[in-house]
């Protein structure tokens, strides 16, 4: 018998492939669960100058991105999180810092009824090729819990002097 995806203190995590392990935080502190790419023997879905393609990782699990480059990066897992509850994907700041690589979509949303692999979305920004390796940190997992309120009609008064949008602070 499973444990329950209600209890509010637990993700159910199912690797699909033999070896994959759990997010994990690397200090006490932190507040992200590292995720690691997995590469090996799969096919990686890119978008390469607007048009889609797959890339093979290979044996040796090594993912070539090219400039331009956005890839579905796949962690080798699935997991549901309890009601109420989203997983934040952010990139690891040396991926941006030192390889040129961001999330298009920062912060990526993990809902919890999402049933498949995750996966996360990188580009590569830079004017180089750059290499993703199996079982690298790639990114982060925030989980956070959310709030579900209803939208109704109504007027919306001014609550403050402050309009414009951009820079309406100052």
């Amino acid at each position: 018998m499973g444990i329950m995806s209600e209890s509010p203190s637990v993700i159910v995590f199912e690797p699909l492939f033999p070896g994959v392990v759990a997010p994990r935080r690397a200090t006490a502190g932190a507040a992200g669960y590292d995720v690691c790419a997995h590469l090996v023997e799969r096919l990686v879905r890119l978008c390469r100058d607007g048009a889609e393609l797959e890339q093979s990782a290979g044996a040796q699990g090594r993912l070539s991105l090219q400039a331009g480059d956005i890839a579905l990066v796949p962690l080798g897992f699935r997991a549901r999180l309890p009601d109420g509850y989203e997983a934040q994907v952010r990139l690891r700041s040396s991926m941006a810092f030192r390889r040129g690589l961001l999330l298009p979509n920062a912060p990526g949303t993990i809902d919890a009824d999402y049933p498949d692999e995750w996966l996360v979305m990188m580009k590569n920004i830079s004017a180089r090729e750059v290499m993703l390796e199996h079982g690298e940190r790639i990114a982060q997992i925030i989980v956070q819990r959310f709030a579900t309120l209803s939208w109704v009609p109504g007027v919306v008064t001014r609550s403050t002097d402050r309009t414009g949008g951009f820079g309406s602070t100052g």
